[in-house]
């Protein structure tokens, strides 16, 4: 299995940014797929998750109405739209495959119920 990370970087506050997600050797389409980050210092958060079919998606609140998951099944991809962004969304971000089709509404953000993981890609938000 291979994921590659890509579109991260520096942005302005109140700017936009594209992270995407491209999984090789996995059944992508089967399996809801997650953004997690993690700031200096802190723990690592989940943010999102968007399930198999993309017709559900669940968000952090920290992150609720600014940021958008989305994907592509037939490009391996999955994608993450962030808006409006903030000093504190400054934050190395990971993809993640779930062991799983759906986002179940009290585990989506567990990191146990992911089994594939991106290497992380750089967010920098400068204010």
């Amino acid at each position: 299995v291979e994921v590659v990370e890509s579109g991260g970087g520096s942005v302005q506050a109140g700017g936009s940014l594209t992270l995407s997600c491209t999984i090789y050797g996995l059944k992508f389409k089967d399996l809801a797929m997650g953004w997690f980050r993690q700031a200096p210092g802190k723990e690592r958060e989940a943010i999102s998750c968007l399930n198999y079919g993309a017709f559900y998606s669940v968000y952090a609140d920290s992150v609720r109405g600014r940021f958008t998951t989305s994907r592509d099944n037939a490009e391996n991809t999955f994608y993450l739209q962030m808006n409006s962004v903030k000093a504190e969304d400054t934050a190395i971000y990971y993809c993640a495959a779930n062991r799983y089709p759906r986002c179940y509404d009290d585990e989506w953000f567990a990191s146990s119920q992911y089994a594939t993981w991106g290497q992380g890609i750089q967010v920098t938000v400068s204010s």
